[in-house]
């Protein structure tokens, strides 16, 4: 049986990250976190859930861009907020 293809995939794009030193928002509120998220529509570079204040999830909900990929080297995986699901 196929698998269906995440519908988000739709929004993935080339992206620069904005931010490749850290999260976006923890770097301008001196925050700490613990894993890197990479949104794949705009170039958001976000803290992952694992972080006190999870702004990759933020991100997604708020701007509606639900598929991200591990910014951590080494890593290359992509995971929908949405699905809640690898992809």
């Amino acid at each position: 049986m196929a698998t269906i293809p995440d519908p988000h995939l739709a929004m993935v794009r080339p992206v620069t990250p904005r931010t490749p030193g850290g999260c976006e928002e923890c770097l301008k509120e001196n925050s700490p976190w613990v894993h890197l998220r990479l949104c794949l529509t705009c170039g958001h570079v976000g803290c992952c859930d694992s972080s006190p204040n999870k702004h990759a999830r933020r991100h997604a909900g708020a701007e509606g861009h639900p598929i991200v990929r591990s910014f951590e080297p080494g890593e290359d995986w992509r995971w929908c907020f949405v699905h809640e699901a690898l992809v």
